[in-house]
């Protein structure tokens, strides 16, 4: 058995590996750039090596370092985790180089399923079908594009997690998208190669897991439906799919382990299909290596795949048989990002003011988040995994359902309130979904989630505040003299509060250990609650109606409050009036001008004004890469450029002026 193991990766897929490795006793060495100094990962393995500041070149994208430190460390063994290097041939070679052991696939292997092309190409050879497809240089694609028709799909051709991917519905916009796509998939996987495929109207996407041995042995571990995503990232997988027969489920299967067999594949590895309407199945790709959505096979399988990983890399035979292989229940697995589904699914990286992750029976929790911590803009947006599991699908569902409505998120937006909508949703529910349900649905969903938004009672969240307080009161008073508590008396009942820009006169009228009675704007109420101190929890019952509630305290006078899945800002008006937020949409350039700065911290890709230039509203000023995803920064109005404060490369953050406009004389 592998003896010490280095995990060249970071976040919860890194503190995932190392759990199960301390399970089989290996010890573990972790790598960090500077800014994941405080991380889970670093503080759970048995050692910790820095490799850089915050470059992914310079760091998690470091063969050499990486080796460097597995060797000087010691380690018989390197785990790729997912993303990252975790399907580059060269650092399967430089661990051979070094005799380290890579547990994964061999490095031919990798270089044919690794890169789409050559895996479309080896998957038809051997009789899977595949969806028509280009590869080339951007003039080729364009001169037989014509022959397979629009719409197309753009893709990396090194790389996955939709990373790289576009949707082109015509050929005057699929130059551009090609350029765009490969700038892409250089920034996130050192490989700007992408090709082009014939995108399936309204498919499915439907993986299996395969796991296999050196001596010839591969089983599959059953099928995930991977069908709901946005921006081609998937956001809730399941298993099993609701939708396969169990006809369609053995074919898949079987092509599944054929394709596994044929390249002699080695360690745990998934077949991505696409299945149409009248359950045609196509080859879509193939990821050599560990998946995101691994759980949800492991909770109806009872297999930890990681574990079967290491031991088929310790040069174990394979100790599972296709015919000893079942599934058991349902599990759903929900994708937390930090983003807003609002604004387009734009990352909002920051500080956490509040993590507060469900637990129980049916509830499993993948993350590396700390108190307190950082979302960082130089990673993916991905800060969590929640997956449920229950005896039917209709199990899962409700055990998720609650999972997200105790899922306590302060300091960012997220994506909690999206996904809850959608488990509800009459259409998810039925599964009468394909890939687009995200591109039809969200203005739908969106629409859902105010109105949830707007039927949470004020005198609720104002109550709610009002307890929060009161904690926060009587903690401080047990600390001061009785001349001070006298003084504080009347300022501290009477707190003047601020909620979606109305404000409150509220006074606490009495006190006593879980009950209060408070008066808001005249209207007296009876506040009964429980507080977990420990987990920022509130159980509350307003005039006798129960609800469950998070509050923290990002800064000296505010506080966030979030109930069923919806999180309020509120505002003490006698301590701290909290400073307006620029938005580029709603902003004008007035006689003063204008400085236009980057909706979150990143790096400028490209500056396309200069001093000088005269723009028009809508046009793009500069592009802003963060967590890889690319920010197109627009002009809110006519104007003139009068300052460009950055070059292509500079790393920015969001206070920082970029450009400043004037005016159009």
């Amino acid at each position: 058995m592998i003896k010490k193991l280095l995990i060249a990766n970071r976040g919860e897929i890194a503190v995932r590996i190392i759990g199960t490795a301390r399970k089989l006793g290996i010890r573990t060495v972790a790598i960090y750039s500077e800014i994941d100094k405080s991380s889970l990962h670093h503080s759970f393995a048995d050692e910790a090596y820095c490799i850089g500041k915050s470059e992914l070149s310079e760091t998690y994208l470091n063969i050499r370092a990486i080796i460097h430190i597995a060797k000087s460390s010691h380690c018989d063994a390197l785990h790729p985790g997912y993303g990252f290097l975790s399907e580059n041939p060269t650092l399967v070679k430089a661990c051979n180089e070094a005799g380290i052991i890579f547990v994964g696939p061999e490095a031919q292997v990798m270089e044919i399923m690794g890169n789409k092309v050559e895996a479309r190409n080896f998957v038809s050879s051997i009789g899977v079908p595949v969806t028509k497809g280009i590869s080339g240089t951007t003039a080729a694609i364009l001169g037989q594009v014509d022959e397979i028709g629009f719409p197309v799909l753009v893709k990396a051709a090194g790389g996955g997690g939709g990373k790289g991917m576009r949707i082109v519905n015509d050929k005057a916009s699929l130059a551009e998208a090609l350029e765009a796509a490969s700038r892409e998939a250089l920034n996130y996987f050192a490989d700007g190669t992408v090709y082009v495929e014939k995108y399936l109207a309204e498919p499915r996407h439907i993986e299996f897991q395969i796991l296999g041995d050196n001596f010839g042995n591969v089983v599959h571990l059953f099928e995930r439906e991977c069908t709901i995503q946005r921006r081609y990232q998937k956001i809730i997988e399941e298993a099993p799919s609701p939708t396969l027969t169990p006809e369609l489920r053995l074919r898949m299967g079987e092509a599944a382990v054929a394709i596994g067999k044929a390249i002699s594949y080695s360690g745990a590895g998934t077949i991505e299909f696409l299945v149409d309407k009248d359950l045609g199945f196509y080859f879509l790709e193939m990821n050599t290596r560990i998946q995101v959505e691994h759980p949800v096979t492991e909770l109806t399988t009872g297999i930890d795949i990681v574990e079967e990983q290491l031991y088929v890399a310790s040069g174990e035979k394979l100790r599972l048989k296709q015919n000893e292989l079942q599934q058991s229940g349902h599990a759903i697995e929900c994708r937390i990002y930090a983003e807003d589904p609002a604004n387009n699914f734009l990352p909002s990286p920051g500080h956490l003011s509040l993590y507060q992750k469900p637990e129980g029976d049916f509830i499993r929790v993948d993350d590396a988040m700390n108190k307190p911590y950082q979302v960082s803009s130089f990673f993916d947006p991905m800060i969590a995994k929640l997956i449920t599991h229950g005896k039917t699908r209709e199990d899962a569902r409700f055990h998720m359902i609650d999972a997200l409505q105790n899922y306590g998120i302060h300091g960012i937006k997220n994506n909690i309130s999206y996904l809850f909508a959608i488990l509800q949703n009459k259409d998810f529910i039925n599964n009468t979904i394909s890939t687009k349900f995200c591109a039809e649905h969200t203005d739908f969903l969106l629409a859902g989630i105010e109105k949830d938004r707007k039927s949470v009672p004020e005198a609720l969240l104002l109550a709610i505040a009002l307890v929060s307080i009161d904690r926060q009161n009587s903690l401080m008073m047990e600390t001061q003299s009785i001349w001070n508590k006298i003084g504080y008396w009347r300022l501290l009942m009477q707190p003047e509060l601020e909620l979606e820009g109305k404000n409150y006169h509220s006074r606490i009228l009495k006190q006593a250990e879980n009950e209060l009675i408070v008066e808001l704007d005249g209207k007296k109420m009876q506040v009964w609650f429980e507080e977990k101190r420990e987990s920022q929890q509130i159980e509350i019952q307003l005039d006798g109606e129960p609800y469950t509630a998070f509050v923290s305290h990002p800064e000296p006078g505010l506080m966030s409050v979030s109930c069923n899945t919806q999180t309020f800002n509120i505002i003490r008006k006698d301590l701290l009036r909290a400073p307006a937020e620029f938005n580029t949409e709603k902003a004008s350039v007035g006689e003063g001008g204008s400085n236009i700065t980057s909706p979150m911290p990143g790096k400028v890709i490209k500056v396309l004004v200069k001093p000088g230039d005269i723009v028009t509203k809508g046009d793009l000023l500069l592009v802003v890469e963060a967590m890889k995803m690319e920010n197109n920064i627009q002009s809110p109005a006519d104007a003139v450029v009068d300052k460009v404060n950055i070059t292509t490369g500079d790393l920015v953050d969001s206070n920082m002026a970029l450009v400043h406009l004037s005016a159009v004389v």
